[in-house]
């Protein structure tokens, strides 16, 4: 039997807010399954119930196995799924957006269209990874240079700051063993950033794919976003994995990263961050949590949808 259209997607009020939610959830060597509204993690050790309203991202590592149930109550919730790969994060799926207002990614793709603006965002953004300097008259070149210095420095610092040694930042995409201790870490941490990142900006309907600093990729914006947060969170946590050995790198990359995002509170601060660099007031609550469609006419008029609104009916 047919269950098209029977299990609607759970209402707003009935979901976290994505800056309550757990940053992510990694899984690894089980089988992930639903159980009413939450999942369920099997493995030789048991089951544990995870309620999936309240996870931002869910990592699946090596010899996981996710059923259509789960997925299913996963997208209702507006979670993003990562598939984590032995040596590194990925992106590949995400649900659908918390709000049902279109209001966020209207004003975000109305940033972007304008060349004026997209570069009032892009220098909103350096502001916020150089505090107490001004970006305003700065060209996009001289914002580069700034950005490559800061990141040099910081490298610097977080080596100093743990005792690791530093030679500079390199990496194979195919080759993740090839880097050292740091640089393992940090491409670890990058990755994960963008799985975390990724998922706020899905839940909050925005698209990845138009960016302000970065261009030509579908996770553009994704790049923006996590890289505001690159030298605070990301880099001290691979820093601090590498102090700890250069066994299983990665895995203790990311628990590092993970007491930072839950510290510093990341996911709410994101959330903060992507509307006021899009200048979105949010409107009204009521307007945010209604499911409602409505047509545009002349003049920048929008009337009901769901009705016909010609002179003669439609039989």
């Amino acid at each position: 039997m047919s269950t098209v259209s029977r299990r609607g997607a759970s209402s707003p009020r009935e979901l976290s807010r994505v800056g309550d939610r757990l940053s992510f959830v990694y899984l690894e060597r089980c089988t992930v399954h639903r159980d009413d509204n939450a999942i369920t993690a099997t493995d030789a050790d048991g089951v544990t119930h995870i309620p999936s309203a309240t996870i931002g991202a869910l990592l699946l590592g090596p010899g996981t196995r996710v059923t259509h149930q789960a997925m299913s109550v996963l997208g209702e919730c507006g979670a993003s799924v990562v598939w984590v790969g032995e040596h590194g994060v990925r992106f590949y799926a995400g649900g659908r957006a918390l709000s049902r207002s279109s209001g966020l990614a209207e004003a975000h793709a109305t940033a972007w269209a304008n060349r004026r603006t997209r570069l009032e965002v892009a220098r909103a953004m350096y502001r916020l990874r150089f505090p107490g300097e001004d970006t305003a008259g700065s060209t996009r070149q001289e914002l580069l240079s700034r950005e490559g210095r800061r990141l040099k420095e910081c490298y610097r610092r977080e080596s100093a700051r743990t005792g690791v040694p530093w030679v500079r930042r390199t990496y194979d995409r195919h080759d993740f063993a090839a880097g050292d201790a740091p640089n393992q870490g940090i491409t670890a941490a990058g990755q994960c950033m963008y799985g975390v990142v990724h998922a706020v900006v899905v839940a909050l309907g925005c698209s990845p794919a138009l960016g302000f600093v970065h261009s030509g990729h579908d996770r553009s914006f994704v790049f923006d976003v996590a890289d505001l947060y690159k030298t605070e969170i990301g880099i001290p946590a691979a820093f601090d994995a590498a102090a700890e050995g250069t066994e299983e790198i990665a895995s203790r990359t990311r628990r590092a990263l993970r007491d930072r995002i839950n510290r510093t509170g990341l996911l709410d601060r994101c959330v903060r961050d992507i509307t006021e660099l899009l200048a979105y007031d949010g409107g009204s609550e009521e307007a945010e949590h209604q499911d409602r469609v409505t047509l545009q006419s002349d003049r920048d008029l929008h009337v009901e949808g769901g009705r016909n609104h010609g002179e003669e009916p439609i039989w």
